[in-house]
Parts: C-alpha cells; sequence; structure tokens
C-alpha cells in the first residue's frame, strides 16, 4: 500500500508540473490577414487648354496625325470649331485628303454635313474630288446625300464632270439623285459631257449615269440636249450610249 501512494502522488505531482506549464505559456497570436485594395486608376487629367486642344486637332487634321488628333480629342478638343476659312476639323482634314485624321473624327461624332464658306462639306468635297475613302467614311456617319454645294449640285454633279468613275458608282449607289439641276441647269450627264473630255472615264461616267437613271432627254439652260451637245463635242461613243437609252 505504502508503494501504491507514493506512485499516485508521483502521478499527481506529475500533472500538476504539466497543468501549471500549460497555464504559463504565452496565447497564440491571431494570424494576422493581409488585405490588398485594387489598383486605383487614375483619372485622365487634362494636359492642356481646350483652345490649344482644338488648334492641335486642327494641325493634326492637316498633318494627318492620328495621334496628336487622338490626344487633343482627350484634351476636349472642340470637333464642330471653325478656322478662318469657316472649316471644321473634318472638312480641314478631307480638304487635305487626311484619310485617318476624317476616319478617327467621324467616329468621335464629327459632322459630315457642316459646311465650310464655300459650302464645301466632307461629304461635298471628298464626292467632287474623288476621295472615295473619306467619302465612304462620311456616307457611314450620316452624310446628306440631297446636300449642295455652292453652284447647288449635288456630290455627284462635279465627281461627274471630273470623271472620278470609281465615285460616281459610290454616289448612285448611295441614292443621290441622278437628274437633279444645279444654278447652270446642268445634271450630272450634262457636266460629264460638257466639262468632260470625251475620254474612257468621261464615256464610263456617262454610261454609269444613263445604267442609274439618268433622263437622256432633259435639255440644258439652252434648251440642247445631251446628245446634241456630245455630237457637237465630236464625241461618238457617248452619243451612241445615249441613242441606245433613247
Amino acid at each position: 500500500m505504502k508503494h501504491s501512494g507514493q506512485i499516485f502522488f508521483g502521478i499527481a505531482a506529475l500533472l500538476g508540473a504539466v497543468l501549471v506549464l500549460i497555464a504559463c505559456a504565452p496565447a497564440p497570436e491571431p494570424a494576422t490577414q493581409t488585405i490588398t485594395s485594387a489598383p486605383v486608376e487614375e483619372e485622365d487629367v487634362p494636359t492642356m487648354t481646350v483652345e490649344e486642344a482644338t488648334a492641335q486637332l486642327f494641325a493634326a487634321a492637316i498633318a494627318n496625325d492620328v495621334d496628336a488628333a487622338t490626344e487633343a480629342l482627350k484634351n476636349d478638343a472642340q470637333l464642330e470649331a471653325r478656322d478662318g476659312d469657316g472649316r471644321t476639323p473634318l472638312v480641314a482634314a478631307t480638304k487635305t485628303n487626311s484619310a485617318a485624321v476624317a476616319k478617327a473624327l467621324l467616329e468621335a461624332g464629327a459632322d459630315p454635313n457642316a459646311k465650310d464658306n464655300l459650302q464645301d462639306s466632307a461629304y461635298l468635297y471628298a464626292g467632287a474630288e474623288g476621295l472615295d475613302e473619306i467619302l465612304v467614311e462620311t456616307l457611314k456617319h450620316g452624310a446628306d446625300v440631297t446636300s449642295t454645294n455652292r453652284y447647288g449640285g449635288t456630290a455627284l454633279i462635279p465627281a461627274s464632270e471630273h470623271g472620278h468613275v470609281s465615285t460616281v458608282k459610290i454616289l448612285i449607289d448611295a441614292g443621290v439623285p441622278v437628274n437633279h439641276i444645279n444654278n447652270l441647269h446642268w445634271t450630272a450627264l450634262h457636266e460629264a459631257i460638257v466639262l468632260g473630255t470625251g475620254s474612257p472615264a468621261h464615256i464610263e461616267t456617262v454610261r454609269l449615269l444613263i445604267e442609274g437613271g439618268a433622263d437622256v432627254t432633259i435639255a440644258d439652260g439652252n434648251g440642247v440636249s445631251p446628245r446634241d451637245l456630245a455630237a457637237s463635242r465630236g464625241y461618238r461613243e457617248i452619243v451612241a450610249l445615249i441613242d441606245a437609252a433613247s
């Protein structure tokens, strides 16, 4: 019994020591959680005034510098501002055949029908001068196919005069009135004959006009028919096209 009591007291002492060690042990520190915040996007801060941005936009339009134009637009450049000739940046871009900038301006909301002091819009000028890349973009962005220039003519009339065959086709397909009469009492057919040269391009232009619905019986302001105008100039191929359509 004496031996058993010693064992009991030994175990009790051991348990007591263990409990003391547990009580004295430092409490574990709570796990720390690292909180990462989402990166904050920096807001676009203007780097120039609106006036400076607009001036840069005009310069970019003339130089066909898309990067400079884009930067100007980010700094609130005025799309419909006017220069000394009444041109908007889009008209300025068109008159220098800056097609890339013209497209960017149209996509940014520039008005394809805004006219300068000469009554040229981007659409009208592109059509008259055969700038097909810009012309197509103006048509995509709401160009008015019935709008007229300072001579009271549609874009189709000067395009026909210059024998811009691809342009003529684009304009006819876009729905420009083929038989519109300008202030000189000429239709597109008249101008292709009177101001044309009878070249293969002008012959093809006449063919496209007739195919597109041109009325070969409409006389000019002096009462002269398109056939007689062509015959008097020796344009036999054009006479033949008109005869075939009569």
